[in-house]
């Protein structure tokens, strides 16, 4: 499946939405998805894995809506049933997810990317079929395993020429170009780009770099 045009971006939500406080973070998670159509964000991943799964998928039918026609792809987290179900464009597979060969066997249709933090690990998803991977944390990030810093994603990048690899983890507008001087094909992020204003930082910083070369 044909990847939007390098370097890629990728916001991953926030997670927060629960069964009991989905009409009110429901709202801001539209408007965020809203935002990253406009500002040309690549990829949005639906993270709220402690949603039921009928309010999931009403969640990402409606994410599928606003993103219908634009260059912005959405994955579902984990639920490759949802996202076809809803015609999402993809899923994304962590570790503890169902394997990606297993996954491309089952929904040849989807776009896959898959969490990685080893190059073993990379390894794996590109022998299954994964479209792209997530590695990292490449920075220090809240709640993240060690670092692996840009050394071993460049090190990995160079080891996997012809899979596209994202950087995760401690990501922002501060070192976002070192991850893709590093040899990413693109970055992802939680708290950075889960903001409208540092979503339109990125495209500007982006365009601007375009425009420079």
């Amino acid at each position: 499946m044909k990847l939007p045009a390098a370097p890629l971006a990728y916001l991953i939500t926030k997670g927060e939405a629960t069964d009991q406080n989905f009409c009110q973070v429901r709202a801001a998670l539209l408007s965020a998805i809203k935002v990253a159509v406009e500002t040309g964000i690549s990829f949005v991943q639906l993270r709220e894995k402690a949603l039921s799964t009928r309010l999931l998928a009403q969640l990402a039918a409606e994410a599928v809506d606003i993103a219908s026609g634009s260059n912005t792809r959405i994955l579902i987290n984990d639920r490759a049933d949802v996202a076809a179900a809803v015609r999402a464009n993809g899923v994304h597979l962590t570790t503890r997810s169902l394997p990606v060969g297993l996954v491309r066997r089952h929904f040849p249709g989807l776009m896959i990317a898959a969490s990685t933090h080893t190059s073993q690990e990379v390894a794996s998803a590109a022998r299954g079929g994964a479209d792209f991977v997530v590695f990292g944390p490449v920075f220090a990030s809240p709640g993240k395993s060690s670092p692996k810093g840009l050394a071993e994603l460049g090190d990995v990048c160079r080891l996997f020429p012809d899979l596209p690899i994202v950087g995760l983890g401690g990501i922002d507008g501060t070192n976002f170009m070192q991850v893709l001087e590093a040899g990413a094909a693109g970055i992802a992020a939680i708290r950075w780009l889960n903001s409208g204003s540092s979503m339109r930082e990125l495209s500007r910083r982006v365009n601007e770099n375009d425009r420079s070369r």
